[in-house]
């Protein structure tokens, strides 16, 4: 592998490309982190993590933010240092080699086309909410057109779009907190139910329920990822964690706070994984029209986390494309300098998942959330490991990596503890054998044409530090 001129590669490639476009403040950064992250895992996902677990979803919640702040706060520092193209990928890569940059790329790859597949199946499902007899796979066809329409348009596009869906989404969530508000002092009467506190039965259904909710719970954070490929925009790269922080404490407050008067204005057993635990909240009050426009308001996010989902899983194609970790034929750029056969194969991708969705509309939703989760947890465990390699963490720094591999690893074995998450565990698990398998007959051909090419891993390190990356605020 090229070790020693990639990272130079890398930043000239940024020069050319992402540089030329307008770069971002730490606050824009931050908006499109809540766009990018607010969407199905949190709208429609959440209900799926209250059946299992009751209100003690709470609980799973405030662990998956911990764990996130933990994988974002090192990636955040690895980019602030030394942006590269393909972030954590090619993070992975200069730590390990080329096996592992492949590997960690179509993981991520991957685990976004499964995410895909799992938003255009919600978005059926909310817009089946106004027409109920419209078979889903018209629907998701339709959402996926008009997702590529959106990425063609160019990233000045993206940008003011996702910035858009973001604020409509906050300010929808503030919408549903006012009204819970109102249910809570007697303004608004229930029509089958009256706002309790769920303290009474925290834990309906034991350890097990909320180890088997976790998952469900980081799957609603997915997306931090997405901000760090975004991060070499940055107009200070150095910002990066700052915006993390801003974004994640936000992400955390309106998460608790919605779900926890989601669960007082309804019984936990009133929700289903099919219906968003917000409209059912909602439907239970006598306010005209509102339950419209939330699910109207699901739909926009639902569109604007799968947009963010086209927009990395092109973007990550490319540069394994770039660096002969795909086919170079998907790097080729046409129509005004836009990646066409990457998108021609993420169209592919969205195909197979409509097909899914056709033969399979009952189960399809919970079995890609798991896999989908479960693949970018792999992931994120990767950059924790990687982080290992390049920062040098401090004694409380690496106290938190190790902790949050250890709440990872908890969501990843507790899909195995619920007949629900069960088969998602199975499909990721495929996915990960393929993926190996292919990583160790690209390693094999590689070393037999090039024999004196080791590359087990970059022993260099990041080309402009003399070792690792000296973290000064862990």
């Amino acid at each position: 592998m090229r070790q020693g001129t990639e990272g130079e590669g890398a930043m000239s490639s940024i020069k050319s490309g992402e540089k030329a476009e307008k770069p971002l403040k730490w606050w824009q950064l931050s908006l499109l982190g809540v766009a990018c992250t607010i969407g199905t895992g949190y709208f429609l996902g959440t209900g799926l993590a209250i059946e299992m677990g009751g209100p003690a979803v709470l609980i799973s919640f405030m662990l998956a933010a911990f764990g996130t702040y933990v994988v974002f706060d090192v990636l955040a520092r690895m980019t602030a240092e030394e942006p590269i193209k393909g972030s954590f990928r090619s993070y992975a890569k200069k730590a390990y080699g080329g096996w592992a940059g492949f590997s960690s790329g179509w993981v991520y790859w991957s685990s976004e086309l499964l995410i895909m597949g799992s938003q255009l199946t919600a978005l059926s499902l909310f817009t089946r909410f106004w027409f109920a007899n419209v078979p889903m796979w018209i629907f998701a066809t339709g959402y996926a057109i008009l997702g590529l329409l959106v990425l063609l348009a160019g990233t000045k596009g993206f940008d003011r779009l996702e910035n858009l869906f973001a604020v409509l989404k906050i300010a929808a969530i503030l919408m549903f907190l006012a009204i819970a508000a109102l249910a809570l002092f007697g303004v608004l009467e229930g029509r089958t139910h009256q706002p309790r506190l769920p303290v009474e039965a925290f834990f309906p259904t034991g350890v097990l329920g909320l180890w088997s909710s976790l998952i469900y719970a980081f799957y609603a954070f997915g997306g931090i990822e997405i901000i760090g490929l975004m991060a070499i925009r940055l107009r200070r790269p150095e910002e990066a964690p700052m915006a993390g922080k801003v974004m994640l404490g936000l992400l955390t407050t309106v998460y608790v706070l919605s779900i926890g008067l989601a669960l007082t204005l309804l019984p936990w057993k009133a929700f289903h994984s099919n219906k968003s635990p917000f409209i059912s909240a909602l439907e239970n009050y006598h306010v005209p029209y509102m339950t419209q426009i939330f699910n109207g308001v699901l739909i926009i996010a639902g569109f604007s986390t799968m947009v963010a989902s086209l927009f990395a899983i092109t973007t990550m194609l490319v540069t394994l494309a770039e660096d002969q970790d795909a086919p170079p034929f998907f790097a080729r750029r046409m129509m005004g300098n836009r990646p066409i056969p990457a998108l021609g194969l993420t169209a592919a991708g969205m195909v197979m998942s409509i097909m899914l969705a056709l033969f399979m509309p009952g189960s399809i939703y919970e079995y890609f959330t798991t896999a989908a989760g479960l693949l970018l947890m792999y992931n994120w465990l990767f950059i924790l490991v990687t982080s290992g390699r390049l920062l040098d963490l401090t004694g409380w720094g690496q106290f938190k990596r190790y902790l949050g591999m250890a709440l990872l690893l908890l969501a990843v074995i507790g899909t195995l503890a619920h007949r629900t998450s069960r088969p998602g565990f199975y499909v990721s698990f495929i996915f990960v054998v393929l993926i190996g398998v292919l990583t160790f007959i690209m390693q094999f051909i590689r070393r037999k044409g090039n024999p004196k090419d080791p590359s087990p891993a970059n022993e260099q390190g990041f080309k402009s530090f003399p070792a690792k990356i000296k973290s000064k605020a862990d």
